[in-house]
């Protein structure tokens, strides 16, 4: 046991203080998909805000791990990964699950949801393989293509508003339609576009 024990928390030595801020975001992200199913069982507003509050505050840990990474010059592999796999979890599923919650609930709607976590997932992919070739001499990516999965922060604030004025549920902004076999909130064409957004090619955004 020993021998075994030091092994086991020998990884926590290869983490830099930026990839404990990265954490800080996954950590968020996983919290906000435990309030939005608390929300379901509960139909408490304040489990539904609480939710939507810890996207922001993701964002928050997003920005600080890189400004912490650049000003310490701690850039690796594993950071990178860390921080993909922490921004899927608080930009990609957390938006969907709040997304659920709220109503978006028809089998089209849970296909919007699906493809946009899809897209989350496939242009963060895309970003890690192609960060070294769009890398500056600083190490620094010069541009986005496609949107920055945190931008998702907006679906958020959106059903945030939308809860705030007691839209949710049934009363939804647009209301259902019945589209072939399944259902569709106009609402959850958001997503669609945001995952859209993500995954394009043409669109370049200059990296801040």
């Amino acid at each position: 046991m020993q021998r075994i024990l030091p092994r086991h928390f020998s990884m926590l030595r290869d983490f830099h203080l930026a990839d404990f801020f990265t954490l800080g975001n996954a950590a968020c992200g996983v919290g906000a998909v435990l309030f939005a199913m608390l929300y379901m069982q509960s139909q408490l507003p304040f489990h539904f805000f609480a939710a939507a509050a810890l996207a922001p505050a993701a964002f928050i840990f997003d920005v600080f791990d890189g400004k912490i990474a650049r000003a310490r010059h701690q850039h690796s592999a594993l950071g990178r990964e860390l921080d993909s796999l922490a921004d899927i979890v608080s930009f990609g599923v957390a938006p969907a699950a709040l997304g659920f919650a709220a109503g978006l609930q028809g089998g089209w709607d849970a296909a919007a949801l699906i493809y946009f976590v899809c897209c989350g997932v496939s242009r963060l992919a895309r970003y890690n393989v192609t960060a070294e070739t769009l890398s500056s001499d600083s190490g620094k990516v010069r541009y986005f293509e496609g949107t920055p999965i945190p931008t998702s922060v907006l679906l958020t604030a959106v059903l945030a508003f939308a809860a705030w004025q007691g839209r949710v549920g049934d009363d939804l902004y647009g209301g259902e339609f019945s589209l072939g076999p399944w259902l569709v909130h106009p609402l959850s064409l958001i997503y669609v576009l945001s995952g859209s957004l993500m995954i394009s090619k043409t669109l370049r955004i200059p990296k801040l």
